[in-house]
């Protein structure tokens, strides 16, 4: 999966940079740009969303599939009214964390979308049963928490516990998809546009996520070289 490349260039970046010296203010600036990175995802794959390849192309406008990781880029314009981020730009000194990191930025930027939209349905118990409610909100949670976790595990290169906790998440996933298309709530009114529109977006993670299992155990089946 190139566009969500797993392998964490945390380790380089960082002996490039040597000690790091921010206070909070610093860090809380960083922590702004890289919400407003997951704030450009979502936008570019909200745009995208009837595109059949919209994993593939909102990776493409985020700049990813030029092997750059930064999400603090400047916008460039591309065709079709929307912008494509320029690695080019990208300042080097910021450092590595987690929030950078491809997969991460997708996994909370779809999960961000599916939550605004289940918020805004499910406050208005005339639409959604609450029990059904409370019940979709915390598989969304619970799918969300376990994807991060293993996005933290390929960061620290294990990727057998970047599979189990995969995994894990992708077991959350299917038990949101379950409650959605439940026969006893899935013709209530108030579900009904929210399935159609939440379906594809779980699929989504679904498919991200099994692309870097794929990497994973590819990683895994490689042959220790002897000298490293």
């Amino acid at each position: 999966m190139n566009d969500f490349n797993s392998d964490s260039p945390s380790e380089n970046e960082w002996e490039e940079q040597g000690e790091l010296s921010w206070n909070e203010f610093d860090w809380e600036q960083y922590l702004r740009e890289q919400d407003k990175a997951i704030a450009r995802y979502l936008g570019f794959y909200e745009k995208l969303r009837d595109h059949a390849e919209r994993i593939d192309e909102t990776a493409h406008l985020m700049g990813w599939d030029d092997g750059d990781w930064s999400s603090e880029q400047e916008i460039a314009p591309t065709e079709g009214g929307m912008t494509r981020e320029d690695p080019a730009e990208y300042d080097k000194l910021d450092p590595y964390t987690l929030h950078k990191n491809p997969v991460f930025i997708a996994t909370k930027a779809i999960y961000l979308g599916l939550n605004r939209a289940w918020e805004k349905r499910s406050a208005d118990a005339a639409r959604i049963p609450p029990a059904v409610a409370l019940a979709f909100q915390a598989a969304l949670h619970r799918g969300e928490e376990q994807a991060v976790l293993a996005i933290q595990g390929l960061d620290l290169g294990d990727y057998a516990l970047a599979i189990s906790l995969f995994k894990r998440a992708l077991r959350e996933l299917n038990a949101s998809l379950a409650l959605i298309d439940d026969t006893r709530v899935a013709g209530h009114p108030g579900l009904t546009a929210f399935r159609e529109d939440a379906w594809p977006r779980l699929f989504d993670l679904r498919e991200i996520w099994l692309r870097v299992i794929n990497e994973c155990r590819d990683e895994l089946s490689r042959p220790i070289d002897e000298e490293s």
